[in-house]
């Protein structure tokens, strides 16, 4: 059965954006169970506590994740996840380049982390399929008494 707004009109972004939904969730509540493990993501250049960082980032993947969850804000929920997506890039590359300076590091882990960064496009460009496929919702007209407008 194909997915469908309440209007009937087809939703193709409905399946990527749940995926992208249950991504961003799952980070976004992994910041808050081992932050420790985000912490050391944060590039040392950035003013105030790394905690913070990986908090508000939490906190923002799992606003994301739900915007895509619910039908009326899942194309804002795609446009903010390609801004999520490309904001923790500088992150992402932090990671790799301080495992890969790491001597103690496997090299499986330096191999692992290098191989992610590219992967980053990948759902960037997921995050603007859902924005744009995702059916657009108007507010309904206000037909307040009273209120006529000429």
């Amino acid at each position: 059965m194909a997915d469908t707004t309440p209007a009937g009109a087809p939703d193709s972004g409905r399946t990527p954006a749940l995926r992208l939904a249950a991504l961003l969730l799952g980070a976004g509540v992994a910041h808050f169970v081992a932050p420790e493990l985000f912490d050391s993501t944060i590039p040392p250049q950035l003013p105030g506590k790394a905690r913070s960082y990986t908090y508000w980032s939490g906190v923002a993947e799992i606003g994301v994740g739900t915007a895509l969850l619910v039908p009326r804000t899942r194309r804002l929920g795609g446009r903010l996840a390609t801004l999520l997506f490309i904001a923790v890039f500088p992150a992402n590359i932090q990671l790799a380049v301080d495992t890969v300076r790491n001597p103690k590091a496997p090299s499986v882990l330096k191999v692992v982390w290098l191989l992610r960064l590219p992967l980053q496009w990948p759902l960037i460009s997921r995050a603007l399929t859902v924005s744009r496929r995702s059916p657009r919702y108007r507010l309904p007209e206000c037909r307040c008494a009273g209120s006529r407008m000429p």
